[in-house]
């Protein structure tokens, strides 16, 4: 009798890379050394900060929109490596009720820092805050036979995986921690293992990676990864970002091994954000909120959300503000929108969208306002153009150092999205 083992891993809402290199030791990722390189024991400091500061930041009240489609379709072929008359397999395939029930009723990890509540309902799409990320997903580990020509299922283990990535606005370093546990499963599979391996690409250095093999048994358990990376964007006026993978391993006796990758692409780090002496990350993608509240700025807000409601975008994380930094363009919103503003008793030409942003009369359109704004313009509505009125002066120049904190706040740099809200 003639036969030959196989294994195969399907992972649902996550997009398949080739298999890529373990990690080895400790590594510089670029060709020369970078400026961002600190000792161990800094490094180490620094990484216990960030633990800290993660454990420390309150939970998010709400599950966050901000959402991006996994860039691999449910029906993606499948990846499989042969070596002779071994094969491993990666698999995309949909998501079921009993794999989201476990996520949802997962258990806390024993160490590292527990992900946000959101992120079980991430459905395989990466969430993300200003300074967090998470995707979570199912997975089937199976293993086979080959016999006499035949595939024979000898063991199945079905659980999921979280990625959980965070940082600070004021430390240049993130973790990235995945965890994997299993909720049910028989025979050769869930008699497995599983290990993983972390490397990066990019401006950064990795200063510390764990994830021993363990056993996929007990059930209803996990098994936690964790890596921490430095970027090496410190000097004045630098910005980078570095790719992370997590290469998980899964392993059963006398099988060849499955390899599932998780690639990350999502903080950027920088020492260009205007007033902050210390580089920092973020998440860049994510579109942070600039608050004008009703209470203390009524006439700011009131203008804000009436522009808003006109058709004008920055309201949503779909039709997000782009920020500028370009000094023409800023220049030329204003002008465009109050240069010709008249005089009104302690009242001062409010433009939006902010002078700012990329959405400004600079980038086209023509002029708007309402009836109490003192202004002889059209009363109109759509996504280009710009709302101009006359509001209380007080307010109008607080509002300068309002968008001034913010930028400074969540490293909000040129090009990057931001929301508008006036709650």
């Amino acid at each position: 009798m003639k036969y030959a083992t196989r294994t195969v891993l399907v992972a649902v809402g996550l997009a398949m890379l080739p298999t890529q290199a373990l990690a080895g030791p400790a590594f510089v990722s670029e060709d020369r050394a970078p400026e961002g390189v600190v000792s161990q024991d800094a490094a180490f400091q620094e990484i216990e900060i960030l633990r800290a500061l993660a454990a420390g930041t309150p939970e998010e009240a709400e599950e966050p929109d901000a959402q991006e489609e996994t860039p691999a379709p449910p029906d993606a072929p499948s990846a499989c490596s042969v070596n002779g008359a071994f094969e491993a397999c990666v698999e995309v395939g949909p998501a079921t009720p009993t794999a989201t029930e476990a996520l949802n009723n997962r258990v806390s990890p024993q160490a590292g820092i527990k992900p946000p509540a959101w992120c079980a309902k991430s459905n395989g799409k990466l969430l993300a805050v200003r300074t967090k990320a998470c995707i979570a997903y199912p997975i089937s580990y199976k293993t086979y036979q080959i016999v006499n020509g035949q595939r024979r299922l000898t063991g199945e283990a079905f659980g999921n995986v979280y990625s959980f990535g965070y940082s600070d606005t004021s430390v240049p370093t993130w973790g990235q921690q995945v965890e994997v546990g299993m909720y049910s499963g028989w025979g050769d599979a869930i008699n497995g293992s599983v290990k993983g391996s972390s490397t990066g690409k990019g401006k950064c250095t990795r200063t510390e990676a764990s994830f021993p093999k363990k056993p996929l048994l007990p059930l209803n358990s996990w098994r936690l990864g964790e890596s921490f990376y430095r970027s090496t964007t410190t000097a004045a006026g630098a910005v980078g970002t570095c790719e992370t993978t997590w290469m998980l391993t899964f392993s059963s006796p006398g099988y060849d091994d499955a390899l599932l990758p998780q690639v990350d692409r999502v903080f950027r780090c920088d020492n260009n954000t205007g007033g902050r002496p210390e580089a920092g990350c973020v998440v860049p993608k994510y579109a942070a909120e600039l608050k004008y509240k009703q209470a203390s700025y009524p006439a700011l807000a009131s203008h804000v959300s009436r522009a808003q409601a006109s058709g004008l975008p920055g309201a949503t994380f779909k039709k997000p503000l782009i920020r500028t930094t370009d000094p023409t363009t800023i220049r030329d919103n204003r002008d465009l929108a109050c240069g010709d503003a008249p005089s009104v008793p302690d009242k001062s030409c409010d433009e939006y969208p902010v002078a700012t942003s990329r959405q400004g009369l600079s980038a086209g359109g023509t002029r708007r306002t309402f009836d109490d704004c003192s202004l002889n313009f059209p009363r109109q509505t759509g996504r280009s153009g710009a709302s101009v009125c006359m509001i209380t002066a007080s307010e109008n120049r607080a509002q300068g150092g309002l968008n001034t904190q913010f930028y400074r706040a969540n490293r909000v740099l040129d090009g990057d999205p931001f929301r508008v809200t006036t709650p």
